[in-house]
């Protein structure tokens, strides 16, 4: 469901036959979804998806920019040695999710995917159908205890081995400092040594009272029940404390790691992906 999107019949289309529902409010998940061409979303995702692109009309390029983190992220972490992850805040599935790159490098790799969104963890769970070893489940990445106690986590998940802890472009829906530190401290706490964390993270680079930012801030704030904000690469890196930062540390999303032949169109711009990126190892 990367790269081009469907039309906005089609869409429409999909989500009126598949959910029946058009007066769903729109959430970060769907929102999403809809920036990365996928077609599981609704009406309110997609208007509230075009007042982000009239005011930053590269961010459906910075979305996919993002997967093709996910995607090298998960590759290097299975050529780690890692074969558990947990996705926080994984979103609608979209092509080149977690499993398929994890389970296409190393077949018994297993992933829990996590979000907030029912219609997400639903889509995840009828792709999962007949797949042992890779579930989901709906829960809130501020509740950090609900997901590592899980009977649905646990099952797949030992976290007294390595285990990769993936929180791209979540965090900044959590606004309040002490929470969002304090969620990725728990996870942290919670991992076996030699796991890893793998963050992608909304960059302050638009000054927050720009009439664009506030055109962001409004789109989620007013039309979804998730609030967003963004952080420095100051702050970014501090989700890392306690860990070792892997190079080249926290950057630009499309300067991590960058494939030979990379066909990221942001590479060569890489401050349009709006997003910093880093993958830290815990010692």
């Amino acid at each position: 469901m990367d790269g081009d999107g469907a039309s906005v019949t089609a869409h429409e289309t999909l989500g009126r036959s598949a959910h029946g529902n058009e007066g769903k409010p729109a959430t970060a998940a769907r929102i999403y979804d809809y920036l990365l061409g996928g077609v599981h979303n609704f009406p309110a995702d997609r208007q509230a998806a075009q007042v982000v692109i009239d005011s930053f009309p590269g961010i459906r390029l910075a979305a996919q920019s993002n997967r093709g983190f996910l995607r090298r992220a998960v590759r290097f972490l299975v050529d780690s040695g890692v074969r558990q992850f947990l996705d926080l805040g994984s979103g609608i599935p979209t092509h080149g999710n977690v499993h398929e790159v994890a389970q296409d490098r190393a077949r018994e790799s297993r992933v829990v995917y996590v979000d907030i969104d029912p219609v997400a963890v639903s889509e995840s769970l009828e792709m999962l159908e007949g797949n042992d070893r890779a579930t989901a489940i709906r829960a809130n990445v501020v509740d950090p205890r609900k997901i590592l106690d899980n009977p649905a986590v646990l099952k797949l998940i030992d976290f007294d081995q390595p285990v990769a802890v993936l929180m791209l472009t979540v965090l900044h829906y959590v606004v309040d400092d002490p929470t969002a530190y304090g969620s990725v401290r728990a996870f942290v706490d919670a991992m076996a040594p030699g796991s890893f964390l793998a963050i992608s993270h909304g960059a302050d680079t638009v000054a927050p009272d720009s009439e664009s930012s506030r055109s962001v801030t409004s789109a989620y704030r007013e039309r979804t029940a998730t609030p967003v904000a963004a952080r420095s690469i100051d702050e970014v890196t501090r989700f890392f404390e306690g860990m070792e930062l892997l190079d080249p540390g926290v950057v630009w999303v499309p300067q991590w790691r960058p494939e030979v032949g990379s066909a990221d169109p942001l590479l060569d711009d890489p401050g349009r992906s709006t997003a910093y990126a880093g993958v830290g190892r815990k010692p």
